[in-house]
């Protein structure tokens, strides 16, 4: 029993070691450290199959060795698992990309403001389809601003409304400063470029990775202590492609959800590309919103500015 199944225990050796060490696996051949860390909480399927396998070959070595894998997943992912929502709050923002390519804006424009949010940002905003959830928003929403194919419809007044420059040429990125009751908040919607799994190439993120680095340092000179990230980044929180963004703004799914919160795609969702970020706010609930015609979920959080 203790001989059996020395290829199983290896392989849940290095899995537990890829997981545990997945910061370390280089970018330089088509970003594959940025591809495994997009999906590295499914990693965690392996060691079901590996059980399995352990328990076909009546394995001691193998199973003990499982117990790696299963204990750095659990370190990495275990605090997700559980329900970290909690109750009142001052302020609800959602986020929803909604394709450019979507049959019916003005259904998926009153799907999301069912949601009740005080603040809703929109992607993938296209010229014609835009004057559609205007319509669908304006008597929900009394203030809202558009720059590009990002936009913000608000139950406060906005101000100092400007494009993000993010290093693509044309705007997919604004930032506004939004006048709530509790107190002024700086809100940035961005749309970061979308990124490609090429057999030949890898995982083609160049561009991305550059829009993310210039928005945290647009982010890194805000003024305002309190911000509010929402938007499609193309990234997980994992992925250290987004570490400009992510080292200094917290996830409010990490920090008061209920789960992973995954968002793309929206037939069988596998990674939370979409996020809702803050900084100097306590984020209080983070869930996703029912499916609309998208390929993307919608997002939703309470604060507690």
């Amino acid at each position: 029993m203790w001989r059996r199944g020395l290829v199983v225990a290896a392989l849940a050796v290095a899995l537990a070691l890829v997981m545990l060490l997945h910061a370390q696996i280089p970018n330089t051949v088509g970003n594959l450290g940025s591809l495994s860390e997009t999906f590295l909480p499914w990693f965690g399927v392996l060691v079901p199959l590996l059980l399995v396998a352990a328990l076909a070959r009546r394995s001691v070595s193998a199973l003990l060795a499982l117990v790696l894998p299963v204990a750095v997943w659990l370190n990495l992912f275990g605090g997700l698992v559980v329900d970290r929502t909690g109750t009142g709050g001052d302020l609800t923002v959602a986020t929803h990309n909604v394709n450019a390519d979507n049959p019916d804006p003005s259904g998926t424009a009153r799907d999301v403001a069912a949601a009740g949010a005080d603040l809703v940002a929109l992607e993938e905003l296209t010229a014609t389809a835009l004057p559609v959830y205007e319509k669908a928003l304006a008597g929900t929403y009394r203030y809202h601003v558009v720059q590009g194919t990002v936009g913000l419809w608000s139950k406060y007044p906005l101000s100092g409304t400007e494009p993000v420059d993010i290093k693509l040429g044309w705007t997919r990125a604004l930032r506004t400063s939004v006048g709530s009751p509790a107190g002024r908040v700086a809100v940035y919607v961005a749309h970061l470029p979308s990124v490609r799994v090429k057999v030949d190439a890898g995982f083609t993120a160049s561009q991305r990775d550059e829009s993310a680095d210039a928005l945290g340092e647009a982010i890194a000179r805000e003024p305002l202590e309190r911000v509010v990230l929402l938007g499609d980044l193309n990234g997980t929180m994992n992925d250290r492609a987004l570490n400009g963004v992510t080292a200094q703004m917290r996830s409010t799914q990490g920090a008061a959800g209920d789960g992973f919160g995954f968002s793309w795609p929206a037939s069988f969702p596998m990674a939370r590309i979409d996020q809702i970020m803050v900084r100097g706010i306590t984020p209080v609930r983070s869930w996703t919103l029912p499916r609309t015609p998208s390929d993307h979920l919608p997002l939703a959080a309470t604060l507690k500015l």
